[in-house]
């Protein structure tokens, strides 16, 4: 399936420094701009690592059985998919009234936590088998792995849908890397991408740290985005990048 398009979804923001102007300037303390990604349907990237779970989704209402479990590690993008869908469905989290409303969409999101009582959880699950709506569940782990002590919303959870996703592939890292990169109006250069990818964990929520970092860091030394300046955040203790020695040295074109 093709990726969505790269849309700038930052508001407005200062005008990024010149990056003729750099030197011994000291680090400035950057603005703390509040930032949200976008997680709409149309800003899933799309790879082999994630395209059954998205074809699941996407086929709602038209589902097989009202209730899918999306399983995934930390960091897949469990939950970029069940706000996507949210969005779709007009999903609301579990509320005291939540089954006033027929039908009803519910989005649980990491149900494998014990965020939700058991009893609440049942109440739903059991609700849309029976025909009252549909609900959308995320978990790291399938029920089996589940610590769930209600019997009857094990044997619930066990006989849902179960969409996997895979850890983020090179894909799917560059394309959200790239996306997250460009909702910040930040322009990399897709090799830096490829660069930064290849040496960071394979997490979404990693990348989503990192390229806030980045931008704090440019913001802060005004710096333009070089790959000595990612390999200096890659050192960083929070993401123990994979990062070598001359990494720092510009070459090959890279700026």
């Amino acid at each position: 399936m093709p990726s969505s398009s790269l849309r700038p979804r930052h508001p407005m923001r200062p005008r990024r420094p010149d990056p003729e102007a750099q030197g011994g300037s000291p680090a400035q303390l950057p603005l703390d701009l509040p930032h949200r990604a976008s997680l709409a349907r149309d800003d899933l990237i799309v790879t082999e690592a994630n395209d059954m779970a998205v074809a699941a989704v996407d086929r709602w209402p038209d589902w097989g059985h009202p209730v899918l479990l999306v399983v995934g590690p930390a960091g897949a993008g469990k939950s970029h998919l069940a706000s996507a869908w949210a969005a779709m469905a007009g999903a609301v989290p579990p509320a005291p009234d939540v089954l006033d409303v027929a039908p009803f969409a519910v989005v649980i999101d990491d149900v494998d936590r014990g965020n939700w009582p058991e009893s609440d959880i049942f109440a739903i699950v059991n609700a849309a088998r029976l025909g009252g709506g549909t609900v959308l569940l995320t978990s790291r782990v399938r029920p089996s792995e589940m610590d769930v002590a209600l019997p009857d919303l094990r044997s619930r959870l066990k006989a849902a849908t179960i969409a996997e996703l895979g850890a983020p592939d090179d894909a799917l890292l560059e394309g959200v890397l790239a996306k997250l990169f460009a909702d910040r109006q930040m322009a990399v250069d897709p090799r830096l991408v490829a660069y930064a990818a290849a040496r960071m964990e394979r997490s979404l929520d990693t990348a989503n740290r990192f390229v806030a970092c980045v931008d704090r860091e440019a913001l802060a030394r005004k710096e333009r985005i070089s790959r000595s300046l990612l390999a200096r955040v890659l050192r960083l203790p929070e993401f123990e990048g994979r990062v070598e020695e001359g990494d720092d040295v510009e070459c090959g074109g890279i700026e």
